[in-house]
């Protein structure tokens, strides 16, 4: 679904509530240009208590920590955000959506250092359902390993969402899609595996969950880290700082996404291999039905996680 085909009319920019339309930028804009910005993707369920953020704490303090390798300050405290955040929601009727905070270098001057550029802040939240489809939360999606390789820390910080990485995830995304496949998974410069695109990853091996180290190069996601705490509470071992190789996908057990576009999403094939069965294995389905179930207020625990729009 297109945004003109989404009802919402409103975005934050910089303190203010400006028309959908109205929410522009300058053409030599440093972020535009260099990829000079830093963002997070949060998701907000509709409860019975009302639309709640799913740990919205733990985004807004990673949006800060990420801006800074960039040296950028945003020019609002954390509360403003929040606040924002939830008029937003509040006044647009959203029950459930997506939320993005953007921050980047502005337009003033456009050499790669952004010397006096301000620092540019905005919000935008719009209903956003299945991130990899409809069928994938069920059946599973079929994932291709990119030739594309995911950058070391030691290039650029992998522990900061920055906007132009994404050139990354782009190119391994749509090098999967032209063939034939849903999503990649991305291996970092030893040849373990990193993550996808836009997900982080587990995999199950004889009842026990696995998935890369920070020192992998990945995002240290926030939803990779639900999951984490969710498994280790029903019994589950997890292994969380491990190297996998990328013939470990082959013959796993189970293998699954996770991020908060993505949720968690089973994975049933690696380029021409089945994994397991070929469909959602029980323990990605017991810890996928955990997962909505806490996110969607079906049971009382981790209230800590939940910011609830109309409290």
């Amino acid at each position: 679904m297109s945004f003109a085909e989404m009802d919402v009319d409103t975005i934050w920019m910089d303190g203010e509530y400006v028309d959908w339309e109205d929410a522009q930028i300058h053409v030599l804009t440093h972020g535009l240009h260099y990829g000079t910005g830093v963002f997070e993707g949060a998701r907000c369920y509709d409860t019975e208590k009302g639309p709640a953020i799913f740990r919205w704490d733990d985004h807004v303090e990673r949006l800060y920590e990420s801006c800074k390798p960039y040296e950028m300050e945003i020019d609002h405290e954390p509360a403003e955000i929040t606040e924002a955040t939830k008029t937003l929601i509040a006044e647009q009727d959203l029950a459930s959506c997506y939320i993005r905070p953007i921050v980047f270098y502005g337009y003033k001057s456009l050499g790669v250092s952004p010397g006096d550029c301000p620092t540019r802040t905005a919000i935008a939240c719009w209903p956003w359902g299945t991130y990899l489809g409809e069928d994938a939360l069920e059946n599973g999606i079929k994932v291709k390993v990119s030739s594309w390789r995911k950058h070391a820390s030691s290039q650029i910080p992998t522990n900061a969402k920055t906007t132009g990485l994404y050139v990354n995830s782009l190119l391994a995304g749509e090098e999967a899609r032209r063939n034939g496949f849903r999503e990649a998974i991305v291996l970092n410069k030893e040849g373990n595996v990193a993550e996808g695109p836009g997900e982080n990853i587990f995999l199950v091996r004889d009842g026990e969950l696995y998935t890369p180290g920070l020192s992998e190069s990945i995002l240290d996601g926030i939803t990779r880290n639900t999951v984490i705490t969710l498994a280790e509470e029903m019994g589950y071992e997890v292994h969380d700082n491990v190297s996998i190789s990328r013939g470990e996908l082959n013959t796993a057990d189970e293998l699954f996404f996770t991020g908060s576009a993505a949720e968690v999403t089973p994975i049933r094939q690696v380029d021409n291999v089945e994994i397991g069965d070929g469909s959602r294995g029980p323990v990605t389905e017991e810890i996928q039905q955990r997962f909505f179930d806490v996110v969607n207020r079906r049971t009382d625990d981790h209230e800590e996680w939940f910011d609830y729009v109309d409290a």
